[in-house]
């Protein structure tokens, strides 16, 4: 079955880094768009960015410049570089195959000093 487990989120200050991972399996991963949304709390969950199988990219405009997204067809992972992180950043973020509605459980990033 699909399952897709991400690690890495925590605490950090404004201006600092992290490194979100997202493991997939049960899938031909290479063959499917991979992206990370985000949900802060008593917000709508967003769209962050999107890594598809053709190797095209989006953010969303709040985090272009800051945030990277990567992919490894080879280790079914796929990540998101965030660095410059401000305080408005504090959601849960989700690794999600849309094409059959597959999430993960979330990490929880928290930004602030």
């Amino acid at each position: 079955q699909v399952q897709l487990v991400e690690s890495g989120g925590g605490l950090v200050q404004p201006g600092g880094s992290l490194r979100l991972s997202c493991a997939a399996s049960g899938f031909v991963f290479s063959s499917y768009d991979m992206t990370w949304y985000r949900q802060a709390p008593g917000k709508e969950r967003e769209l962050v960015a999107l890594f598809n199988s053709n190797g095209w990219i989006h953010y969303a405009d709040s985090v272009k410049g800051r945030f990277t997204v990567s992919r490894d067809n080879a280790k079914n992972t796929v990540s998101l570089q965030m660095n410059s992180l401000k305080p408005e950043d504090t959601a849960v973020y989700y690794c999600c195959r849309i094409n059959g509605n597959y999430w993960g459980q979330g990490t929880q990033v928290t930004v602030s000093s």
